[in-house]
C-alpha cells in the first residue's frame, strides 16, 4: 500500500516509517518543519511538511498523495512539562486530536481511503474501581478529573469518529525506548515518587512494539478498538524500583497522598494510585501482533540498563516533584 503517515518524524512515526517500509509499503510522511522533513527523507519515505490544523493543505495534500491508508500519529507533546493542569500542555495536541483528525478523516473520504489508523491512548482512562486490568469492553471513567477534562474529550471523541468513518483507534500505553523518552532523567533525579501505597497501574509499550502493532492495523479492516500495551501491567511501587536501580539511581521517595495532591494536583494523585492498566488480549488476538518486549522488565533492562541512558533528559514526566 502507499501509506499516509502523520506525524512520521515523532516518537512513533519514526519507528512507524521503516517498519512499513520492511513489509513493502510505500510511505508518505508528514513533519511540521523543513529540518523533520529531512529526518523522515532519512527513514526512506517521501517527506512532506503539513499544518494539520490547515484543512485546505490536508485536503490537498491527502488528494495528491493518493494513499491507499492513513495513519494518524500527530501530537505536540515532545519536551512538553506536566503541570497541575495538565490540559493547559495538551491544548495543542487535544486540537490535533479533534480538529485535525476531521480534517483527515474528510481527506479520506474524499480521496477514497478506507484504511485509516489514529493514536489514542490507554493509561488512565478507564474507571478507577474493580480489577486492575481493563479490556477495552469496560467503561472509561464517567467523570474525568477537573484538571484533564479537555484532554479526556478529545480523546473520547478521536476513539469515537474514528470508528464511526470504519477506522480504527489504537490506545497505546506509555511509551519508552525513544531517546528523549525522559524516564531516566526524572527517576535519577528522583522527581517521581511512590505516592501513598504506589498502587497506580501503568501499563507500558516500546515504541517499537507500538509502531509494529500499528503496521498490523493498517493492513486489518476496520472499525476496531485495541489497547496496545504489555503484557504485564504493574503497579508503580512495583516497576519504578526496578527502574531506579537499572539507572543506577537511589531509590524512589515515598510520598504521602495528601502531599502530591497539594503539590502535583488530582492527576498526579490518581496516576500514582489509582490508575487501572489494559490488557492486549484483543490486539493479539485480532491482530496477530507479537510483542518484541512482552514485558516492561525486559524492555527496561535492555533501554535502560547502560550508562549511555543516564545522562541529562529533556522531558519532565507526569509526578515529577521539586527535588
Amino acid at each position: 500500500m502507499r501509506v499516509f503517515v502523520v506525524g512520521a518524524s515523532g516518537a512513533i512515526g519514526a519507528r512507524l516509517v521503516p517498519q512499513l517500509i520492511d513489509r513493502g509499503h510505500e510511505v508518505v510522511g508528514t513533519s511540521t518543519s523543513p529540518e523533520r522533513a529531512e529526518q523522515v527523507r532519512a527513514l526512506g519515505a517521501k517527506a512532506i511538511t503539513l499544518d494539520l490544523l490547515d484543512p485546505g493543505a490536508v485536503r490537498a495534500t491527502v488528494l495528491e498523495s493518493e494513499p491507499d491508508a492513513i495513519a494518524h500519529e500527530a501530537t505536540a507533546l515532545a519536551n512538553l512539562r506536566f503541570t497541575r493542569r495538565l490540559d493547559r500542555g495538551f491544548a495543542q495536541t487535544n486540537r490535533l486530536r479533534t480538529e485535525g483528525t476531521d480534517k483527515l478523516l474528510a481527506a479520506a473520504r474524499e480521496a477514497g481511503v478506507r484504511r485509516f489508523v489514529a493514536q489514542s491512548f490507554a493509561s488512565f482512562r478507564y474507571a478507577r474501581e474493580g480489577g486492575p486490568v481493563k479490556t477495552e469492553d469496560d467503561p472509561l471513567a464517567a467523570i474525568p478529573l477537573p484538571s484533564m477534562a479537555e484532554s479526556d474529550a478529545s480523546m473520547r471523541y478521536l476513539d469515537a469518529v474514528v470508528q464511526e468513518a470504519g477506522g480504527i483507534a489504537l490506545r497505546y500505553g506509555g511509551f519508552y525506548g525513544a531517546a528523549n523518552d525522559g524516564w531516566a532523567e526524572i527517576v535519577r533525579k528522583r522527581q517521581f515518587p511512590i505516592v501513598g501505597d504506589g498502587g497506580g497501574v501503568f501499563s507500558f509499550i516500546h515504541v517499537d512494539d507500538a509502531a509494529a502493532a500499528t503496521v498490523l492495523a493498517l493492513e486489518h479492516e476496520g472499525p476496531g478498538l485495541y489497547n496496545i500495551v504489555d503484557d504485564e501491567p504493574a503497579p508503580v511501587r512495583e516497576w519504578l524500583p526496578v527502574l531506579a536501580d537499572l539507572l543506577g539511581a537511589k531509590p524512589p521517595r515515598h510520598v504521602p497522598r495528601w502531599l502530591v495532591r497539594l503539590i502535583a494536583g488530582d492527576v498526579a494523585l490518581m496516576m500514582g494510585t489509582d490508575a487501572r492498566g489494559a490488557s492486549n488480549a484483543k490486539a493479539k488476538r485480532e491482530l496477530g501482533w507479537t510483542l518484541r518486549y512482552p514485558s516492561w522488565r525486559t524492555g527496561f533492562a535492555e533501554v535502560y540498563g547502560s550508562a549511555a541512558v543516564r545522562a541529562p533528559g529533556t522531558r519532565v514526566g507526569p509526578l515529577a516533584l521539586d527535588s
